[in-house]
């Protein structure tokens, strides 16, 4: 296994688990509109940048 397969596994663990506690505490909603507007910004950056 690869060093890029690993981070990429240990970061999706993490992704998960950030998810769960964040559907214990009832914010997941907030979770969520955040990482869809990180991808959007993302995007936008990326296009300028180009």
């Amino acid at each position: 296994m690869r060093i890029n397969n690993l981070r990429r596994i240990l970061y999706m663990i993490a992704r998960v688990l950030g998810d769960v506690n964040a559907t214990k505490k009832g914010s997941l909603g907030k979770r969520v509109a955040r990482r869809a507007a990180g991808r959007s910004t993302g995007k936008i950056l990326r296009r300028l940048l180009k």
